[in-house]
């Protein structure tokens, strides 16, 4: 059985881990998998998803906002970040809807998961190390947000973490820690709320209705957590501990899995 206590601890983790750049979807995965709880599928992901969803809409309303007036009175600023987001959610979506049944079989393996942990952590790492604190939110061209936007696809793949990938890249083209999960999180937005509408129906077929509002409440209230969290130490700190534990993480579960066989 699938409790309400496990559908809160998964909430937990979902709205901590989507935010931290060390991949939602791989914990989602791994923590059944080494407690060895029943999974409870995607459905349920789904569910948690949309509990960050309304995280980011409560942590960033007033950008949302602007970004919205902006096309009526003309505010270049937002408008162009509007646009930006735009350009960057592209990829994710058309690379998310070609490889949907993928993500529900084949990329769910502890072995891969482990090996996109490490790899991911290491780039992190190099480009957080390396990554110029010049540029700002305000400096991103439409190139950057392409390339960008292109990372955030392969977090399709389990381990490889939509926020790592989008702060790595933003790192790698010289924009500043801060700015770099700013924009990495609104960049979240419209992805997680298309998946959220196109997924949604299989939320009413899944016999977890209370498990599913535990998960929900709880990955709220943590992704608020998570995005004040890491933005207040982000201010004086490098992501150099979440590619650590990333690297950590990854031979555990590639040692687990290993003596699983």
């Amino acid at each position: 059985m699938f409790s309400a206590f496990q559908a809160i601890v998964l909430g937990a983790v979902q709205g901590l881990t989507e935010f931290l750049p060390v991949s939602s979807s791989a914990h989602l995965i791994l923590i059944p998998w080494l407690l060895r709880w029943q999974d409870p599928g995607l459905a349920f992901d789904v569910a948690l998803h949309l509990g960050t969803l309304l995280a980011l809409l409560v942590y960033y309303w007033r950008e949302w906002l602007d970004m919205g007036l902006s096309l009526a009175v003309g505010n270049r600023l937002p408008r162009r970040l509007l646009y930006l987001l735009i350009v960057a959610s592209v990829p994710g979506a058309v690379i998310g809807v070609l490889l949907e049944k993928q993500a529900e079989t084949i990329f769910r393996s502890p072995m891969l998961i482990g090996a996109t942990m490490a790899t991911l952590g290491l780039l992190l790492w190099v480009a957080d190390w390396y990554g110029s604190r010049k540029r700002t939110i305000d400096d991103l061209t439409f190139l950057d947000a392409i390339l960008i936007g292109l990372s955030q696809a392969f977090a399709i793949i389990p381990g490889v973490s939509r926020s790592g990938a989008t702060i790595t890249t933003a790192r790698i083209l010289g924009i500043d820690r801060a700015d770099a999960a700013n924009f990495s999180f609104l960049m979240a937005t419209p992805i997680i709320a298309g998946a959220g509408m196109l997924e949604a129906p299989k939320l009413l077929h899944t016999g977890l209705a209370v498990q599913l509002g535990w998960g929900f409440a709880a990955a709220t209230v943590f992704g608020l957590i998570a995005i004040a969290g890491l933005l207040r130490f982000l201010r004086a700190h490098t992501y150099k501990p979440f590619a650590v534990y990333r690297i950590v993480l990854a031979v555990i579960v590639i040692a687990v899995a290993v003596a699983r066989l």
